[in-house]
């Protein structure tokens, strides 16, 4: 399979994170476990971002939520309990990881699990916009 460059612009420079930022999320498709929902949510003091994800069964000890490389990963892990004789096994343990790609000035306000979801507050910093001036020489001075 050939690879389409995306950002192959003159105009577009230095954007080669943003590529291979594209590809990773092209690829973490996964397999829709754990179901999931994203919203805006206006609070006073703005508009927050929120993810929250069906983990039915698992407990705080069983699930994990980190920032890596401008990704947000949520990772849940459950274990068999020894000794249990069951006669029919409909409720797997199962293990999941989710990621989520982060922009520039997002903040992650904190993360509760109450009935079974997981919602993780998140915050999007306004960026100042910077104007910069650039001293122009000549090759005498």
């Amino acid at each position: 399979m050939t690879r389409m460059a995306r950002f192959d612009s003159p105009f577009l420079l230095g954007f080669d994170q943003v590529e291979r930022l594209l590809d990773r999320v092209a690829r973490s498709g996964g397999d829709g476990y754990p179901p999931y929902n994203v919203e805006e949510v206006e609070t006073d003091t703005g508009v927050l971002l929120k993810i929250t994800l069906a983990v039915a069964g698992f407990s705080t000890d069983e699930l994990s939520v980190s920032i890596e490389a401008n990704q947000l990963i949520i990772r849940g892990r459950q274990s068999d309990e020894e000794g249990r004789a069951y006669l029919h096994r409909g409720i797997a343990a199962r293990q999941f990881q989710r990621a989520f790609v982060l922009a520039e000035g997002i903040e992650i306000l904190g993360a509760n699990l109450e009935n079974g979801l997981l919602a993780i507050s998140l915050e999007r910093k306004t960026p100042e916009e910077i104007v910069q001036q650039i001293k122009i020489t000549t090759n005498g001075s």
